[in-house]
């Protein structure tokens, strides 16, 4: 091998080495990847522990050779096996409820945790009772490491109930010899969120002295609660705070995603309900894997949600381990109550389980839209009316915007006359910027703007979009009747079918709604209408007219599995501004604003900035047209020469 090869290995390898060492992970990303693994192993190795031990104790599968142990001979070897907590690995599964006026909660002895929740005012879209999980529909439990270095998971454990009060227990997992890990629930009076505290009791020398902190496995399906299947999916996801901000994972796929940052809080949400785990202001959770995983069409579940991290724990009991579960609705007004009177800093921020949209379509929502909805809720009973209240009420603040609209676009037609009289005197495709020039000029002289009709309506758009947010998010329509709609947070089908039709299922359900119906029917008049009275003479760009009419109808399939308030309210206001547009129309005198125009041309123009820069613009483009055409004329005159 000569001197250059033996330096091109050297150098090979000492690439390779450069690169493993740079693209070696930080110790954050080794920790997590360590929990995320060692959590996964726990529940493998709590299987496996489970059918060789515990499971030929108390299960089917009875070994032969263990059956026939006397009593002292196998508690020894499930004494050797798993130490202080052999007691633990058998017994009667039971269950204990705590409930207020709003809530009730069983906790089952295996696994110590929360099996089943209900919330007692509200009920299923079928009118059955609400039930946020029960029974093997949630996993909750920790992973545990003995002085031994057994893995043990709570799960699979039994514990003792101590009752501390009418809505307060300990689960109690005794661990032999006076030491014991206590899970304590207390629900709050009146209050749909449940304390939860996790203390150790002369658990060192009986779990690993290393112990820090409890890995957690929290697994739980999210049922189906509302009619609506495709628009429940899409507003249940995985949330969870972050010290600064409340992120979450996609709600239209499946995703798994490890999150470095502490977190303060982690919430299954479904469109109106959450099942959320807070931590203290001190503490939080760590080094976090959070899944969500789509069910199947046919399934009565929506997603599977999934979220592995630790906590911190103090294995000599000094300080417990301080939690808290919110089981409850997504009420905007309730979840923001629980930040009352909190620094900014520690603020929970649930009411983000409620989308009201971004920045500021969130605060109009916030400022604007709810309060006025509250407020008539205080006094009226009927939320068909509230919505139609709330419409007028939009309408009358908009009113300057659309009385300014209308007259911009009234200017715009009593000018049509002189407009064509521009088009016959500049014809043709070559005039179309002299066409175009003496059209602004006419405009700018009478004081008509094309632009000031389009600015009102695009201040009103933040309002649309913020009610199309408000309207499916607010749980006080849910199950609230009006006219034909049975639940005025849902669709309202007038007709139904039940085979699938390719692409129209999937995109427009397999029914019609008749508020969605009507919405369509008065915007397509409304289109009608409206281009009939802006018609300002000019040409328009092809194929305009009819795209004008494909939004009615598009609107018709995005909104057909929508909330039916949502249709109601475009449905309202559309017809309300139809009314407002027609008595415009006989209560203005359009001879009279003429006049009024006619008597500005002949004042002194003052020409606004914008306008001077379009007029130099237009001159730029003239010129730069007439040199093209100098330069095609010379380029004709060389070609006959030749």
């Amino acid at each position: 091998m000569d001197k250059n090869t033996v330096i091109g290995f050297l150098l090979i390898g000492v690439v390779l080495i450069a690169f493993t060492w740079l693209n070696q992970p930080s110790p954050e990303q080794l920790e997590a990847q360590r929990r995320y693994y060692d959590s996964i192993a726990a529940v493998e190795q709590a299987r496996i522990l489970e059918e060789e031990t515990a499971g030929q104790l108390a299960e089917n599968r009875v070994a032969d050779e263990f059956t026939a142990l006397s009593d002292s001979a196998k508690a020894a070897q499930l004494e050797t096996a798993f130490g202080g907590f052999a007691q633990a690995m058998s017994g009667t599964e039971e269950t204990v409820t705590l409930e207020n006026e709003l809530v009730e909660v069983r906790i089952s002895t295996k696994g110590g945790h929360i099996t089943s929740v209900r919330l007692k005012n509200f009920q299923t879209y079928d009118k059955q009772p609400l039930v946020l999980f029960e029974g093997n529909e949630s996993r909750f439990e920790y992973r545990l490491v003995t002085a031994t270095n057994r893995i043990l998971n709570t799960g699979e454990l039994y514990f003792t109930p101590v009752r501390q009060g009418t809505n307060s227990v300990t689960m109690r997992l005794d661990a032999g010899e006076g030491s014991s890990l206590d899970f304590t629930y207390t629900l709050r009076p009146d209050d749909y969120m449940i304390d939860y505290s996790i203390q150790a009791q002369g658990l060192n020398g009986v779990l690993n002295p290393s112990t820090t902190t409890l890995d957690l496995n929290w697994e739980q399906v999210i049922r189906q609660q509302e009619k609506g299947r495709k628009f429940e999916n899409q507003h249940s996801g995985l949330y969870y705070k972050t010290a600064d901000k409340v992120d979450n994972l996609s709600e239209l796929k499946d995703q798994n995603k490890q999150v470095s940052d502490r977190l303060r809080w982690v919430a299954y949400k479904d469109k109106f309900f959450s099942s959320v785990l807070i931590t203290d202001k001190e503490h939080g959770f760590e080094s976090t894997t959070l899944e969500s995983r789509l069910q199947a069409e046919d399934s009565p579940y929506l997603k599977t949600m999934r979220t592995v991290t630790s906590i911190p724990f103090d294995l000599q009991g000094r300080q417990s381990s301080d939690l808290t579960f919110y089981f409850g609705p997504n009420r905007y007004n309730l979840l923001r109550a629980y930040d009352k009177g909190i620094a900014s800093s520690d603020k929970l921020e649930l009411d983000r389980l409620v989308p009201l949209g971004a920045s500021v379509f969130r605060w109009i929502n916030k400022y604007f839209i709810i309060p006025i909805f509250d407020f008539l809720g205080k006094y009226i009973t009927s939320y068909g009316l509230i919505i139609f209240l709330l419409t007028l009420i939009v309408k009358l603040i908009l009113f300057p915007l659309t009385y300014k609209s209308y007259m911009s676009s009234a200017k715009m037609r009593v000018l049509r006359p002189q407009v064509e009289e521009i088009n016959a005197q500049y014809p043709g495709q070559e005039k179309a910027m002299e066409r175009q020039k003496a059209t602004m000029e006419l405009y700018n002289r009478a004081g008509a703007s094309p632009m000031s009709g389009c600015l009102p309506m695009l201040l009103q758009m933040p309002i649309l979009i913020a009610m199309y947010m408000f309207f499916p998010s607010a749980i006080e329509l849910r199950n609230q009747s009006f006219l034909w709609a049975q639940d005025l947070s849902t669709y309202d089908a007038i007709v139904s079918w039940n085979a699938y039709i390719p692409i129209i299922t999937p995109y427009f359900g397999n029914h019609i709604s008749l508020f969605c119906l009507l919405m369509t029917l008065t915007n397509i008049v409304y289109t009608k209408y409206n281009m009939e009275m802006t018609n300002t003479g000019q040409q328009q760009m092809p194929g305009m007219k009819m795209m004008m009419y494909m939004m009615p109808l598009m609107f018709l399939v995005f909104f057909n599995q929508n909330a039916s308030g949502l249709s109601y309210y475009y449905f309202i206001s559309t017809l309300i501004t139809i009314i407002q547009t027609i008595t415009f129309r006989y209560v203005i005198n359009e001879d009279k604003l003429l006049a009024k125009l006619e008597e500005n041309k002949k004042r002194p123009v003052k020409k606004s900035s914008f306008m001077r820069r379009l007029e130099e613009a237009q001159k730029a483009q003239q010129t730069q047209l007439e040199k093209q055409k100098q330069q095609q004329q010379q380029q004709r005159e060389q070609r006959k020469k030749r």
